[in-house]
């Protein structure tokens, strides 16, 4: 099985209402940042779906809506 890049997943799970999942190092890669700043988002509550693993993941939409409103915070 062929590795689909976070759009192709998206693009597969949308009729779904679905979003994939990113790990952490895969949310490290999209923001440009390292673990301890992820470790610092979680802190200051970055949202965190529930898996039945060990290990997080973070739903992108999420993320995103959650480090918007953390930017009107401090425009404000």
């Amino acid at each position: 099985m062929a590795t689909q890049t976070l759009a192709e997943r998206t693009e597969t799970l949308r009729p779904t209402g679905l979003s994939p999942l990113l790990t952490t190092a895969q949310l490290m890669a999209r923001y440009g940042v390292s673990n301890w700043t992820v470790n610092q988002w979680v802190q200051r509550g970055c949202p965190i779906e529930p898996t039945a693993f060990r290990g997080r993941r973070f739903d992108p939409e999420a993320v995103r809506r959650w480090m918007a409103a953390q930017a009107e915070q401090i425009g404000a």
